[in-house]
């Protein structure tokens, strides 16, 4: 029912699990727990169908919502106050958040581990889970989607070529010249092997050596943006919210306590 109440970063978490009775709702001792934790400010996390227990408890009216497709209409048909997202993975929605299903339940778990911990740490469970360490929740679930008779080959070294030259100016176009493919060909590839676009791989891959920049230190905008290719630092600002869920100032006070190797720590100019 209920995953541990961790605390992360000075916040208490508290994870509602997959339910397969969703029909039966739950006690109300259950929905009282869920209550009086949100009303103590715990952040809630509702995966798969244990979206249905928060809004049980009343606390999705008016708020946005992600489920499994398959159990959208009758969450609609049980809540309609809650704006229910049915073709997303996830939804963000301040201080609860919801996953469409099992794989999602990773994407937003790795959210969270992004925001409470930095983009290392996040990089580093996604290898260990061999899970992409991003993907955009307002992202399509994969509703009935057809296997394909042929497989689509590998991507190849092409990401690890990117990764290396993530400070050039680099294109869907460019990416797909490298790897012999058309662009049509290379947003499948990357669809089917990573769970996102290249655009949103680009993005996600070149905000990550800007946060761990700002983790160590580095004051100079231009400098965190140009290590990436972010280009200017309107542009980082931009992204790395994004992302993150954090604006700069935010992330820079959670994460920003190290010194930069060989040069003392410097505070980041306000966001």
């Amino acid at each position: 029912m209920f995953g541990p109440a961790c605390s992360c970063a000075g916040q208490r978490t508290l994870i509602t699990a997959n339910r397969p009775d969703t029909e039966v709702p739950r006690a109300e001792r259950v929905l009282d727990v869920v209550r009086r934790a949100h009303a103590r400010g715990a952040r809630l996390v509702g995966f798969c169908s244990g979206a249905f227990t928060i809004a049980e408890a009343g606390l999705l009216d008016g708020r946005r919502a992600a489920c499994h497709w398959m159990c959208a209409e009758a969450f609609r048909s049980r809540f309609p106050a809650v704006r229910l997202e049915p073709d997303v993975l996830f939804v963000d929605d301040g201080g609860i958040l919801t996953a469409s299903g099992s794989a999602s339940a990773l994407d937003l778990g790795l959210r969270l581990v992004r925001r409470d911990h930095g983009a290392g740490i996040a990089n580093h469970v996604s290898r260990r889970l061999v899970f992409a360490a991003h993907r955009d929740g307002g992202q399509r679930q994969f509703v009935e989607r057809p296997v394909p008779e042929v497989p689509d080959e590998s991507l190849g070294p092409l990401p690890a070529w990117a990764q290396e030259r993530l400070d050039e100016p680099l294109t869907v176009a460019g990416l797909a010249s490298r790897a012999a493919v058309s662009p049509a060909t290379l947003h499948r590839r990357f669809r089917s092997r990573l769970g996102t676009t290249p655009p949103a791989w680009l993005t996600a891959e070149r905000v990550a050596p800007a946060c761990r920049l700002i983790e160590r230190g580095e004051e100079r905008l231009d400098v965190v943006a140009a290590r990436g290719g972010l280009g200017t630092a309107a542009e980082l600002r931009a992204r790395l919210r994004r992302e993150t869920g954090l604006s700069l100032s935010q992330y820079r006070r959670r994460f920003g306590t190290a010194p930069v190797e060989g040069v003392a720590a410097r505070r980041l100019r306000p966001a």
